[in-house]
């Protein structure tokens, strides 16, 4: 098995452009990708209790349940088209048991009592009342057919089979779509004739909706078609004029209420029991819980041209670099060297450009204090990060820190957020693009509403904010704590405190926001907008690795490099919600909390 899932590996290596990348002197898996989905890590990483298609099987006596439903059901004959169609739907029941051996997979017995109306233009044991005449002056009768049926049916959750097993206890899968099919007897009876029993088919859909994570009642509405023989009302000859029907039918709605017995759920692993003690007549150390695997995602979201490739400046020894800026750093990160040049220049309203600037340390953002109500960090607060160059903001900033913020000058251009060095001399389209003037949150926890309606996450995988990330890795402590919610930090602090790491992917995305006009234009903004997105997964890749938390053996960190990492925005403005929706890495985490029990 271990040599064919080798093999198996080295074709997917293959197929998928896989290959070893150097960064900053270590080894890195690059995927090549065309979908947003996880690729696959580098290392066996299948596991009994990893996958929504696989559970344990349960005992005999599990997963049994019980139903009754009640509606109508029109009949479909030889004759049936030559009345009314309202004297064809009758009323009928059905109770019954069954059980499920799998999520996707069960069976039930089923018992049904009703009775079949419509016409017949010959003489049979159903027929009643006076002749009538149709439109040809010809003679027919009402029938009444008077039946039970017995069936035994294989059902298959669609719901299930499609989607997974949603888990003992979820919220997911409150909607399930069943389809059943099966084979009978039905009973004529208070008929007056010979014919009594024959062979029914069944086929049937239904819906069930569940109103509880216990999932023990749901309400369920049902089509169902029963199929019998074409002589089902007696004809047996042919009808008048034509051929009789290949088979007699009834086809009908139900609703009805399905009770579930306990228990009701599968695990995930099998319950083991380690030791039994006949002196006391109990097994001793029990594995009551199952080890528990799950994935997380979350986006970090980046300001224009920036990619941490040419990283913040950093305090010595700090363990990350970039993603303190993001979480709390200061305008441009930037500061003029000299206090008296620029107090001179102000009092003179002269432009700063040309004086020296130094890059301004970034520290870890839960130590950093509000920072006198300043907005720090990038996409977290309601204020913009780029500040104003007006000499009273100046000015008062200087009061309280001892120094002033600069932008990042380049010729005529002005920067009022932090870039990378070599899109120093880009041109933006409009002048207001070289500012930061608008923040949705995208980075903070009250952004999530906003991330889940317009970036892609999958269905099986815990959605947090950047700040909740930072916070439960960092400290949720200082400035950070406010832009990160406290019950998502506890989550993740519990995964990384008692769980361990499998693996680690991460996809940049850059927009399609480009100005370049010379020669092979489209080419040379693609591998810009490229080169951007895989730098900032990169970044996001280095930090994670850089963190005691995740840095341990037999992490995988995956770099998801997407064959088309560009996201189209047509907007010009580079500070409108779809251009800050596209500057971003999509980083999803798998874990695994083993049973303490």
């Amino acid at each position: 098995m271990k040599k064919l899932l080798t093999l198996v590996l080295l074709l997917l290596t293959t197929l998928s452009l896989q290959a070893q990348i150097m960064i900053e002197g270590e080894e890195y898996q690059l995927v090549q990708s065309d979908t947003t989905r996880m690729a696959v890590g580098g290392s066996d990483l299948s596991q009994p209790t990893d996958d929504v298609y696989r559970v344990v099987t349960n005992r005999f006596w599990d997963n049994w349940f019980m139903f009754g439903n009640v509606g109508a059901h029109a009949f479909f004959g030889d004759y049936a088209g030559i009345g009314k169609f309202s004297h064809r739907i009758t009323p009928d029941f059905y109770v019954g048991a069954g059980k499920w051996f799998t999520p996707g997979i069960g069976a039930k017995v089923q018992f049904g009592l009703s009775n079949s109306k419509s016409y017949t233009m010959q003489e049979t044991n159903y027929m009643y009342g006076e002749a009538m005449k149709d439109d040809r002056g010809l003679d027919y009768w009402k029938t009444k057919i008077k039946w039970w049926d017995f069936s035994i049916n294989a059902m298959f959750n669609l719901s299930r089979l499609f989607k997974g097993y949603e888990g003992i206890g979820s919220d997911r899968l409150m909607n399930q779509f069943i389809v059943s099919a099966g084979i009978g007897t039905t009973h004529h009876f208070d008929t007056g004739g010979p014919q009594l029993n024959e062979w029914s088919g069944h086929l049937e859909f239904q819906y069930s909706r569940f109103f509880n994570r216990k999932k023990s009642w749901s309400l369920d509405f049902r089509f169902h078609g029963l199929f019998y023989q074409t002589n089902f009302d007696n004809i047996v000859t042919k009808k008048i004029d034509t051929d009789s029907n290949w088979f007699d039918s009834n086809l009908g709605f139900n609703v009805g209420v399905t009770y579930y017995f306990k228990k009701r759920g599968w695990e995930r692993c099998r319950i083991e029991a380690f030791e039994y003690d006949k002196t006391i007549n109990i097994y001793l150390n029990q594995q009551k819980e199952c080890d528990q695997y799950g994935t997380f995602t979350f986006y970090i979201f980046f300001p224009n041209n920036y990619s941490g490739r040419n990283d913040a400046p950093i305090v010595a020894d700090a363990p990350v670099n970039a993603i303190h800026y993001l979480a709390g750093g200061l305008f441009t990160q930037k500061k003029f060297t000299d206090n008296s040049a620029v107090r001179s220049r102000l009092s003179k309203g002269s432009s700063l450009a040309g004086l020296k600037t130094e890059d301004n340390p970034t520290r870890n953002a839960s130590f950093i204090d509000d920072a006198e109500g300043l907005a720090l960090g990038y996409e977290l607060a309601d204020a913009p990060l780029s500040l104003s160059m007006d000499a009273a903001a100046m000015k008062d900033f200087k009061d309280k820190m001892d120094y002033y913020y600069a932008p990042i000058y380049d010729g005529n251009r002005t920067w009022y957020y932090r870039i990378d060095d070599e899109t120093k001399g880009q041109s933006l389209s409009q002048a207001d693009n070289y500012k930061d003037t608008q923040s949705f949150g995208l980075n903070a926890h009250r952004g999530l509403s906003v991330v889940k309606e317009n970036m892609p996450v999958a269905d099986d995988s815990d959605l947090f904010s950047f700040a909740d990330v930072y916070a439960a890795l960092e400290g949720n402590d200082g400035y950070i704590q406010q832009y990160a919610d406290p019950s998502a930090v506890a989550t993740l602090q519990n995964i990384f405190r008692n769980g361990r790491i499998l693996d680690v992917h991460a996809e940049g995305l850059a927009t399609s926001q480009d100005n370049y006009t010379g020669q092979d234009a489209l080419k040379v903004g693609f591998e810009r907008n490229n080169t951007l997105a895989f730098n900032r997964a990169k970044t996001a890749i280095q930090w994670l690795k850089g963190n005691n938390k995740f840095g341990k053996t037999g992490v995988d960190f995956v770099i998801n490099a997407l064959a088309s990492p560009i996201g189209e925005v047509k907007d010009s403005s580079t500070r409108g919600l779809n251009a800050k929706l596209n500057r971003c890495v999509k980083v999803q985490v798998r874990y695994m909390i083993p049973s303490t029990k």
